[in-house]
Formats: C-alpha cells, structure tokens, sequence
C-alpha cells in the first residue's frame, strides 16, 4: 500500500523573521511568477520583498509586466524601492532561448496499446525481479512557512536501506552528518515508503482501474521517453496518507508516467492527490520518482534514483528530496561507506525536448 506519512511540525516562524535573500532577476522572476500563479495576498508579498536583496539590475519594463499580471499595489511599491536600489548594478542576463523541440509524431493506437500492455506486465513483476541489495539513502527535508516556495533546510537524514526478499528495512546512520541510534519510525517530520515496487503495482493492477492516455515525447537522461498520463478513482485508490498518525484519508490521485521507448521500462512517475477533502489538514500531497539504470554485480537493473515528496498544510510547505545512493548486492561481505553524498546535479532529473530515439548497446 502506498503510504505518506505527515506530521507536520508546528511552525512559528514569520516572513519579518527570514534572513536576507539574495536574488538575481531570474530568482525574483520565478518567486513572481509563483506568488501570481498561487494567488499569495499583496502584503505578503511585499512583506517578503523587505527581506530580498538584488544582484542584478530590476528594471521598470520587467516590474511593468508583472503589474500587469496582476501583482497589487504594496507588491509594485517594494519592486520599485528594489529598482532604485539596483541601479548600480549589473545588467540580469538574458535567459537563453528555449531550444526548438522536433516535430515526432506519436505512437498509433495498436502501439500504445502494445506499451501499455507490456509496460503492465514489466510494472506488476518489478518487485519480483529485483535483486538483494543495500543502498544508502538520504533524505534532504526542507519546509517553507510563508508558502511562497522559498526553502530552508531541516535536517539532512543518511540511512542504510536494506531490501532483502522484497521487503525494504531503514536503519538510520547519521542526522545532519552525526551518527545516531534513533530509529526510522521515530524521526518525526515527513516521510513516505512505497519506492521500490508499491506505488508502480498499483497504478498498475486491473483492479486499480487506471485511466492512461499518451500525452507527448521526452528526453530524460540522455534515452528519449513516452509520457503518459494516468488517473485513479477514489473508490479504486490504496494511496493512504496518514497526519500525525489520528488521521488518515485515501484520496484519488493523478499523474504521469514516464517510458523508455527502447528498454520499455518506466523511468519515472509522479503521483499528485486530488479532491482531497476541505476537513483534511494536508491539502496538497505529490510525488515525483525518478528510476535509473544501475549496475548491481555484473548486471543492471531499474531502480529508484531520487524521490521528492512536497506537502502543504494551510500556508506551510514541506519538501522532502530522497535520494538513493551506492548500491551494493546484499551480502555478509557487503560495506558501504556511510558518507553523505552531494546532492545529484539537476541534470540527473531534468526533462529535456523530444530526441530521435538513442540506439540499444
């Protein structure tokens, strides 16, 4: 069963206690951009804009054009004491051009009805057909308490992930880089489960009764990609989210699947809950999981390379960003050096414009 576990610690922070932010113009673009999008009310805004230092020139055209999206008038007032306070410096770099993406046509109907019968049979035999390993895995959590998308590290959380006849067992080894003996039930804050083979089964069951239609090409990780998009009913969902362990819902949910057009292998998926009733504290829950290639042994195998979980209670934001790292066939001779790992580079998970498909080695 696909579990998101919340409990969600209370926040007392406020906009007037965040330390100055440093932005350049395409940073303050996107806090923009964000804050028209989520409808954020015109004193809060400005109120965070107190707090915003500039690197860049802000110049009136840009202020202009976000007026006309329909930022209020305190929002307007704080951009212009930025303008004035910006003009000593640099031009903001133009952002480069969006690259063109090719025209390819999509599969016919017989094909994407060949893929998703296969893609059903590689989804519902995952589990079975992954090997014993260990892995380490680390989970960078991140809250926000004004709700305008602007993070700050929690704790960073190293663990041995142990999956031994598909069944997956935590150990944690380090909290913020120091070794504890606390256990994974124990650690409070945000957490999720279901990585490794749950939440891909479940789309997938005839009993689920998932919804799929083809929606466009990708390029993901250098291999050119299906995406589909799926939707699961309330009445057929198992996707359980429980807050504070008194409370629990099982929503329907929605989202898209990702499919490596040669190996027909899922790459990634992302599950959003919807009409998730008013009564609820957790009013927004998603998951985005990216898999990979990865060499185990003498073999590769599809696993799990990096998950983030992003809830919302009222205005509160919590990020949690999982990553899996080195693993290892499971075994009495198995180590793992229990160093945390930089953070993958965004590459690793950014999409990119459709390719012509990459050649099978």
């Amino acid at each position: 069963m696909r579990l998101l576990r919340v409990s969600l610690l209370i926040l007392f922070c406020t906009v007037s206690a965040l330390a100055q932010m440093k932005l350049n113009i395409r940073q303050l673009s996107s806090f923009m951009e964000s804050s028209i999008r989520l409808k954020h009310p015109d004193k809060q805004v400005a109120e965070y804009l107190k707090k915003v230092t500039l690197t860049e020139q802000l110049d009136e055209r840009t202020i202009e054009t976000w007026q006309g999206l329909g930022i209020g008038p305190r929002t307007v007032e704080m951009l212009r004491t930025l303008a004035e306070a910006s003009k000593s410096l640099p031009k903001a770099t133009p952002p480069a051009p969006k690259p063109v993406a090719p025209t390819i046509p999509p599969p016919s109907s017989e094909e994407q009805k060949h893929i998703l019968d296969e893609v059903t049979k590689y989804a519902l035999s995952y589990a079975k057909r992954l090997p014993d390993f260990i892995c380490v895995q680390v989970t960078r959590r991140y809250d926000d308490p004004t709700g305008l998308e602007f993070w700050r590290t929690l704790d960073t959380i190293t663990e041995r992930l142990t999956y031994f006849e598909q069944k997956e067992d935590y150990k944690v080894v380090l909290i913020n880089g120091r070794t504890t003996d606390i256990s994974h039930d124990k650690l409070g804050g945000s957490s999720s489960s279901g990585e490794f083979g749950t939440m891909m089964r479940e789309i997938f069951e005839p009993e689920s009764e998932t919804t799929f239609r083809w929606d466009r090409w990708v390029t993901l990780r250098g291999r050119r990609n299906h995406v589909y998009r799926y939707a699961v009913s309330q009445p057929k969902s198992k996707y359980r989210i429980d807050y504070q362990r008194t409370m629990s819902i099982v929503p329907a949910y929605q989202g898209q699947i990702y499919i490596d057009a040669d190996y027909l292998t899922i790459s990634r998926l992302t599950m959003e809950a919807v009409n998730i009733p008013a009564s609820f504290p957790v009013q927004q829950a998603s998951t985005v999981l990216d898999f990979d290639f990865i060499k185990i042994g003498e073999a590769e195998h599809v696993l799990p390379l990096r998950a983030q979980v992003r809830m919302r209670e009222g205005k509160n934001l919590v990020k949690n960003e999982v990553e899996f790292r080195l693993y290892r066939k499971f075994g009495a001779d198995a180590t793992i050096k229990f160093d945390t790992p930089d953070p993958l580079p965004e590459e690793a998970t950014q999409e990119q414009p459709p390719q012509p498909a990459a050649k099978k080695p």
